[in-house]
């Protein structure tokens, strides 16, 4: 989902104020489709982020038995909710909208890259320029 988020604020051409390096500009980031965008950022600048979901990842993953598996769900990332109040039919009605908001977010990104990579071959989005 979060991929997906990101890739319509570029689009939208929404951005941080002030500079990403040196010499790149947020700004002018947000003048790119995304695609462009992300190969415009400097190696060091990729390089960060993908440290960061890195660490995000090892330390919510490595906590004991894993949540697929009947673990808690991480912590780190999402911050605990009480959901003692809700019903059982309530959440498993919110967990299944849940993982079908995250099928279409899946489904949305790869189009995206299809739409940029083969022209025409999602329709819906094949007249629009940041994509």
């Amino acid at each position: 989902m979060v991929a997906t988020t990101g890739y319509l604020v570029n689009a939208a051409g929404i951005h941080f104020p002030g500079m990403l390096s040196s010499d790149i500009s947020f700004e002018s980031l947000s003048t790119m489709n995304p695609i462009d965008a992300w190969a415009a950022v400097p190696v060091a600048g990729k390089a960060q982020i993908l440290f960061t979901i890195f660490v995000a990842e090892m330390v919510t993953e490595a906590k004991g038995v894993h949540y697929t598996k009947g673990g808690p769900l991480p912590t780190m990332v999402f911050p605990a909710i009480d959901f003692s109040n809700v019903s059982e039919e309530t959440l498993a009605r919110k967990r299944t909208s849940e993982l079908n908001n995250g099928r279409l977010a899946m489904i949305s990104i790869l189009s995206f890259f299809a739409a940029h990579y083969i022209p025409g071959s999602v329709p819906a989005i094949a007249n629009i320029p940041s994509f």
